[in-house]
């Protein structure tokens, strides 16, 4: 697959908003590199850059398709979504409601099935399913509910 060549320059309010990132330490790992990868690619850079790309991935200790994506969202997205990246979008559905709960709890201080001691995660979420209170269960949802009670 051919890689693009994007190739930009930033304005001296980006530039600036940039170098502010950089020089304090109050943002996350992630958005700095991205901003040091922006500021070595800048094309209107007061100093031009000397270094190529492997060495910039060396000296950041990034790989060169990271450089290549960040390089891609600000050409294509701008400069916030190069910098943070995108909201996830995906919504995790809850399957443990207050109700799933209360049956799971009671149904784990009940008698184990014949031939078990005790009731083990797997056996529990194997009876709630059958039992009709959630289509699907696995037991280390299980684990999750009964550990917080």
């Amino acid at each position: 697959m051919p890689k693009i060549k994007y190739r930009f320059s930033l304005s001296q309010e980006e530039r600036d908003e940039l170098q502010g990132i950089v020089a304090k330490g109050k943002h996350n790992s992630q958005k700095v590199l991205n901003a040091l990868i922006l500021l070595n690619y800048d094309g209107d850079a007061p100093e031009p850059r000397t270094l190529t790309e492997q060495e910039i991935a060396s000296v950041l200790k990034v790989s060169e398709m990271k450089i290549h994506r960040v390089k891609q969202r600000f050409v294509e997205e701008g400069l916030d979504i190069a910098l943070n990246g995108h909201e996830r979008e995906r919504v995790y559905k809850r399957k443990a409601d207050g109700d799933f709960e209360a049956h799971l709890v009671a149904l784990s201080c009940s008698e184990p099935p014949a031939g078990q001691a005790q009731w083990s995660l797997r056996l529990l979420a194997d009876k709630v399913v059958e039992l009709g209170y959630v289509e699907s269960v696995s037991y280390e949802t299980v684990r999750r509910v009964l550990k917080k009670t």
